[in-house]
């Protein structure tokens, strides 16, 4: 584990920050982000990237599982709070009433190193649709499960954390490993189940009835600039187009989808 995953004030504070510089940057490029404009974010831990939005003049909902983290959102942004600008829902996504607890529907739908924890994702990315105005839009930033630590072993304490690829490992094989280092080991086995990968990615989208709106690989990811120092950088050409092998070498991807035959941009 890293330095900053135990500091979660350190950590927001990179989200904020990563958000700013390249996140909404991404999704200004195809969609213009106006303020008044209403974006939830699923997944938003402390609601780093959610405050973001708000510095740029949003309204802001966060849903977020574990109360823990909530919490904490709740320590670093008392005035957005107190102004309405921006609440939070301890719920399962699946179990919210749009109009009680998210007071109706959303231009904008974060999701930020989410869909590679859902078991079902088909389900969630078809299900986000009943939260979307007629012209909104779905980001999407998450690591391609082949990455070099697309296993999150970078959150484990033992030296396993800071060794590239072990992840795939055979299934048996990674087990042992994790339980004789003293991992949390159905945590790490759970993401192994539902990471995904660029391919598995878009054709879900395109099953849904999604399009793509825009797409970025990066083979730095950008919140990396932060957390080590390093130079953000995109995915090389060379290497992009080529399927399933371009996941080892993609350590980040970002993505706008949108349900097809809907407005494709918002002046």
């Amino acid at each position: 584990m890293f330095d900053f995953h135990k500091d979660r004030k350190r950590y927001f504070e990179i989200q904020v920050l990563n958000a700013e510089e390249y996140v909404i940057p991404f999704i200004e490029e195809k969609f213009k982000i106006t303020p008044g404009m209403r974006v939830l974010e699923i997944g938003c831990g402390e609601g780093g990237v959610l405050k973001a939005f708000i510095n740029k003049g949003c309204s802001g909902v966060g849903v977020e599982f574990d109360e823990a983290r909530i919490d904490n959102a709740k320590l670093f942004m008392p005035g957005d709070l107190e102004t309405g600008k921006i609440r939070f829902v301890t719920k399962d996504i699946y179990k919210v009433d749009i109009d009680k607890d998210l007071n109706g529907l959303f231009d904008i739908i974060i999701l930020k190193d989410v869909i590679e924890h859902i078991h079902d994702q088909p389900m969630l990315i078809q299900w986000m649709k009943k939260f979307l105005t007629p012209a909104g839009i779905i980001f999407f930033g998450f690591p391609p499960w082949y990455m070099p630590f697309g296993g999150h072993q970078q959150m484990c304490h033992s030296k396993i954390g800071k060794t590239p690829y072990i992840h795939l490992l055979p299934k048996g094989m990674y087990r042992w490993l994790l339980k004789k280092k003293k991992e949390p080991v159905e945590e790490m086995m759970e993401i192994r189940e539902t990471g995904i990968s660029i391919e598995r990615f878009e054709k879900i989208c395109k099953k849904e009835g999604y399009t793509v709106f825009n797409r970025r690989h990066y083979f730095l990811n950008p919140i990396y600039k932060w957390k080590f120092g390093w130079k953000p950088r995109t995915q090389s050409v060379l290497i992009k187009p080529i399927p399933f092998i371009r996941n080892f070498f993609t350590t980040c991807v970002y993505y706008i989808i949108q349900p097809v035959n809907t407005n494709k941009e918002r002046t």
